[in-house]
């Protein structure tokens, strides 16, 4: 019986020639195979080879907290052209991390482009297809008519093509045939088949294995343990060892960000809610509060970074965390999806499905609605939520944000007003705007274009944009105030504050002064809604009662 070799990450480096197109599964830190990257630098210290790699990264690999990841490779000479679907993030008070700062060097190649996609991608080139035909970044900063995904100066090679197909446009991205594969699971048997036991996810590993294998590549798996041969449970393997040639072996890898292991990641364990601790008061809290009023029993809701992620910590004080099931992008199915360090994961999930079948689901619509944020937002009602100049490392990217909205049937965009230093209180159920900040968040048009509002009213698309001190509506005759917050002047703190004319509805309403209490807030989610009709919801409502009644 065939048996795979187990190597050190340095011998398993010198599996990757030159020149060759390597594709890494990761999440940041979750699934992130830091020990062989590690190896690859190594060898490349020493030999200056593997020399001119592409690499690809469907979300990124590495993070800024102790996980190098991509970073190690993030060399000139050593990298050559990367095709990611996210980068390493975080504040902007740290130095941006290497593969950042070559970006801005135009010291490589670089193309940002929709994870889900690129995952996608990968499957094609497994299976002899040409590429994927899809509406996924369309009218956004992925279509070749805008910027093609070209993250600096250095990168002119058009990777996405426009195409009309049957009267239609669709954009084509093209099959990935890596020769090198590298992947990260919890246990390998002598035969290499792989189990995922520890992980939060098994992300895209089969299908990125299988993209290198059926191309004649190599699949470079990196575990955490080694067990007998026939001791596996073949429902468990989720990488069969067909497909793998080397095993390198970290004992002390890591779950995902500054987690070593947390069982109740990786549903071996179900942990108390108690665990989770109230979200801190403030006004990002006060943003996902009324966020949370768009929910209706029984929804299936997306979850993305930023203010949205702390919609489900308002569900777990309100006593209502079961009456949702989450779905983020990483693979988790229900639970509660975790803020910070861990995002990605989920506390207690339902089911770890592999993200190229989460994409399957999210691309589809077969979800109720998105919980995502913003940057800023034009009058178009474009989002840019990816780009950030000066301080590109504080996003990540676009990741599955351009999976996720292509055919959301309806999406809470949370961020606040406006950037800057400010001075805004909350008090007795009213907000008190004492100093402002001096950067509009709602600007005559964007740096670059996440989420197309102009395609998402052809497409009938429910879109909302929440903030501390009003809620706005996309509607087709223009951005609309709907909302506005008890304290708020209309014309001095809303309409004079953006950079371009808002509409105000007729019918404006003011947000329910128990957002700006720091009492729970007795929160009754609407009635369950038939999938078919997401898109045409209202708020959700209060009670006097609280959340127990």
């Amino acid at each position: 019986m065939r048996e795979v070799p187990v190597v050190t990450a340095r011998a398993a480096a010198a599996l990757i020639p030159d020149g060759a197109t390597v594709t890494v599964s990761s999440s940041s830190a979750l699934g992130c195979p830091d020990a062989v990257l590690r190896g690859v630098a190594e060898r490349f210290t020493e030999e200056g080879a593997p020399a001119g790699l592409t690499t690809i990264h469907p979300i990124a690999a590495g993070d800024m907290y102790g996980v190098a990841g991509i970073d190690h490779i993030a060399r000139p000479g050593l990298l050559s052209r990367i095709i990611a679907g996210s980068y390493p993030s975080g504040p902007s008070s740290q130095q941006p991390p290497r593969v950042w700062q070559m970006i801005e060097r135009d010291d490589v190649e670089a193309y940002n482009l929709p994870s889900g996609v690129i995952f996608q991608m990968h499957r094609a080139g497994a299976a002899g297809q040409p590429g994927v035909l899809t509406h996924v970044g369309l009218d956004t900063f992925v279509d070749p008519r805008q910027d093609g995904g070209r993250m600096n100066q250095r990168t002119v090679a058009d990777l996405v093509e426009l195409l009309n197909f049957r009267g239609q446009n669709w954009l084509f991205f093209p099959s990935v045939r890596p020769d090198v594969a590298i992947i990260r699971a919890t246990t390998a048997d002598p035969q290499g088949n792989l189990t995922f036991e520890e992980e939060g996810s098994a992300l895209g590993a089969l299908d990125q294995a299988y993209a290198a294998h059926n191309n004649g590549g190599v699949v470079i798996a990196q575990v955490k343990k080694l067990a007998p041969a026939a001791t596996q449970d073949p429902h468990l393997v989720r990488v069969p060892g067909i497909l793998v040639d080397a095993i390198v072996v970290d004992e002390n890898q890591w779950q995902t960000t500054q987690t070593p292991y947390d069982p109740a990641i990786s549903g071996q364990v179900r942990r108390s809610l108690d665990v989770i601790e109230p979200a801190p008061w403030g006004l990002e809290k006060v943003i996902a509060r009324r966020a949370a009023l768009e929910l209706h029993q029984h929804d299936i809701v997306n979850l993305g970074f930023g203010i949205s992620a702390m919609v489900p910590r308002i569900l777990v004080e309100e006593r209502l965390a079961e009456e949702v099931t989450w779905v983020i992008e990483q693979g988790a199915v229900g639970g509660v999806p975790l803020t910070g360090f861990a995002f990605g994961c989920a506390l207690n999930p339902q089911a770890l499905m592999p993200s190229i079948d989460q994409f399957t689901l999210l691309q589809g619509a077969g979800f109720h609605r998105a919980m995502l944020s913003f940057l800023e937002v034009d009058r178009e009602g474009n989002v840019n939520v990816h780009h950030l100049p000066g301080r590109r490392h504080v996003t990540a990217g676009v990741g599955g944000f351009a999976d996720i909205t292509s055919r959301a049937r309806a999406i809470v965009f949370s961020g606040g007003f406006t950037a800057g230093k400010r001075s805004i209180g909350i008090d007795g159920g009213r907000l008190d705007i004492e100093q402002d900040g001096a950067i509009p968040k709602f600007v005559e048009k964007v740096g670059a274009v996440t989420f197309s509002g102009r395609r998402a009213l052809e497409q009938g698309q429910q879109v909302l944009y929440v903030t501390e001190r009003c809620v706005i509506e996309l509607r087709p005759e223009g951005l609309t105030v709907v909302e506005i917050a008890p304290g708020v002047d209309l014309a001095a703190d809303v309409l004079a504050r953006a950079a371009f004319p808002l509409r105000v509805a007729d019918d404006l309403r003011p947000m329910d002064p128990r957002i700006f209490d720091p009492a729970p807030l007795g929160l009754v989610l609407k009635p369950a809604q038939p999938l078919s009709s997401a898109a045409s919801t209202g708020a959700g409502t209060l009670t006097a009662q609280g959340a127990n009644a």
